[in-house]
């Protein structure tokens, strides 16, 4: 709504100041424009008695977000059902009465399992526990220098969340993730009354350069979660058993967190296949990861185990079984609308020649992974940095910067579909490639 709107609309209820359904609209369209300020002011010094349940509720979520809890409650009080006890339990939370804040939270999920916010539930369970305060402290000493400072990376706050909105393309990739993995992560209690399971894995294969990382972190920003991002040096080590320690540790530090997203890339590394192992330690290593995510030992409750592949025919059979990495998605090269999607992406915020039109580039670029069109953008821009150094004045990026850089950059992912290509052909008796071949088939095999 704008301002001219918004101004006569605050002269009606100056006008008319008991008219309770023009201030539910005001109330409305500044909590859309956030300013809750401004829509805590019409509250105040208000003695309306005769409100409607819905009334009641938008007033309650002024008051929330403007952080005035205890107004929040007076007009709360009275009000059954599971929308009053949600927010009733968020208004305790704030005036950190958590006993209080517990019982509402779970009197509202009880009554709507829709309603479940694991970050909020997060916030009211979260205790410090001072176990044995009495007793003298336990020093923990770590037999090398790396352990600790590996953990202290893994805790440190998350890089800026990602969402969706910030990867371009694979629609129908998101589509298949928020239905498999985000909704059933975020509502639990809503799938456990259906005795639908929850948890496991998620395997992302496909070539390098698509988006796999980026994904992982996007479905973590969508869940709400800390994403902690395990590289292969936060687990492997040369000593006997201190991979596998490593590899618990980490585990430890997102169940201690939640709710949590953990994602290995390149997780061949530390699953691969037993019977190829050489030494009984990779064995191990294999036999501690599916320990974990089995989860019989330890909570998994809160915590998403994602994974990245290049060779999904390299990781060992045993992950794929339920429970574990029991749902595989193929993360393909961008077709073309995502292509022009990411190249247009790509080039916001840069100097470029008006309105750049990139579906020739898109067209061109079949088979280009997103890493190959940043390339091939990058290789686009330094060329109008020549331009302009040799001008002597800032030159933008023109359409024919792109066309000259698709001369250099030549896509990386050809390689990877003859391969995927042979396996999903020769190798697919469960159906687990079934993607692939449906991705060949639609954008054609003559590439391999």
């Amino acid at each position: 709504m704008d301002d001219a709107n918004l101004a006569q609309l605050r002269e009606a209820l100056v006008a008319s100041p008991d008219n309770v359904a023009l201030l539910c609209v005001l109330l409305r369209a500044y909590l859309e424009r956030n300013e809750p300020a401004a829509a805590f002011a019409l509250l105040k010094d208000r003695t309306d008695t005769d409100l409607s349940t819905q009334e009641r509720l938008l007033m309650a979520d002024v008051c929330l977000v403007a952080e005035e809890p205890e107004q929040a409650l007076e007009l709360l009080s009275g009000v059954d059902g599971a929308e009053a006890f949600i927010r009733a339990a968020r208004a305790r939370l704030a005036l950190e009465r958590y006993d209080d804040a517990r019982a509402f939270y779970d009197r509202a999920v009880a009554a709507n399992a829709t309603l479940e916010d694991p970050a909020l539930r997060a916030e009211i369970y979260a205790t410090v526990v001072d176990a044995a305060p009495e007793r003298p402290r336990l020093r923990v000493i770590a037999n090398d220098d790396t352990m600790s400072d590996d953990l202290q990376r893994l805790v440190q706050p998350p890089e800026e969340p990602v969402t969706f909105a910030d990867v371009g393309g694979l629609a129908d990739v998101k589509k298949r993730i928020h239905r498999k993995i985000i909704l059933p992560f975020s509502k639990p209690s809503l799938f456990q009354r259906f005795k639908r399971r929850v948890g496991g894995g998620i395997l992302l294969y496909g070539p390098p350069g698509c988006g796999k990382t980026l994904m992982a972190r996007a479905t973590a920003g969508e869940c709400g979660a800390h994403f902690y991002n395990v590289s292969i040096a936060d687990v492997l080590d040369m000593y006997i058993g201190e991979s596998e320690r490593r590899l618990h540790e980490v585990f430890e530090v997102a169940r201690a967190n939640t709710p949590a997203v953990l994602f290995f890339d390149e997780v061949e590394a530390l699953g691969g296949k037993r019977q190829y192992a050489r030494e009984a330690t990779a064995s191990k290593l294999v036999s501690q990861f599916l320990a974990e995510m089995d989860g019989f030992t330890q909570d998994m409750a809160g915590v998403l185990v994602l994974a990245a592949t290049n060779v999904p025919w390299a990781v060992d059979p045993a992950f794929r079984r339920p429970g574990r990495f029991d749902r595989v998605q193929f993360i393909p090269p961008p077709d073309k609308p995502a292509r022009a999607d990411i190249l247009q992406m790509l080039l916001s915020g840069r100097p470029v020649s008006g309105h750049i039109d990139v579906s020739p580039i898109a067209d061109a670029t079949s088979g280009y992974s997103g890493a190959d069109l940043r390339e091939l953008v990058e290789t686009a821009v330094d060329f109008a940095i020549e331009a302009s150094l040799d001008a002597g004045v800032e030159q933008p990026i023109t359409f024919e910067h792109l066309r000259e850089a698709l001369d250099e950059v030549r896509p990386t992912t050809l390689e990877w579909l003859t391969s995927a290509r042979n396996y999903a052909r020769y190798a697919n008796e469960a159906g687990q490639y079934d993607e692939v071949l449906e991705f060949l088939k639609r954008h054609g095999e003559k590439r391999g």
